[in-house]
């Protein structure tokens, strides 16, 4: 139960996130969200893996900051993945996102941990 609570939270952010940044990031419907949050978690969980163990050395010497990189680098993947209806302006639009989802998620789990 707690992925798709995961997944739904993730598209409301993406979907808040268009909104705020309707320049810079588009996001064409709430099932684009739904399906883009669904695709990030899976490439989260299949990908992302892989991208640290061969990125430790840099996340080391950047003191974790190129963890931002490869969160970026999943939403863009999830980008190419999704097609026109999940864009971002550039690269650095990414990382912004990247940044702000992984604020709310852990602000959410705090909440959570909190609560039990």
């Amino acid at each position: 139960m707690r992925f798709w609570q995961k997944i739904i939270v993730n598209a409301l952010v993406f979907l808040a996130l268009a909104g705020f940044l309707q320049n810079m990031f588009y996001v064409e419907s709430i099932w684009v969200a739904l399906g883009a949050s669904l695709v990030l978690s899976v490439l989260n969980l299949a990908v992302k893996p892989i991208l640290f163990i061969l990125s430790f050395p840099i996340t080391l010497l950047t003191m974790g900051l190129f963890t931002i990189v490869i969160n970026a680098s999943m939403l863009s993947l999830t980008s190419a993945i999704i097609g026109s209806g999940f864009e971002f302006s550039s690269f650095g639009t990414a990382m912004l996102i990247a940044m702000l989802i992984s604020l709310v998620n852990l602000l959410l789990n705090t909440q959570i941990i909190k609560a039990k």
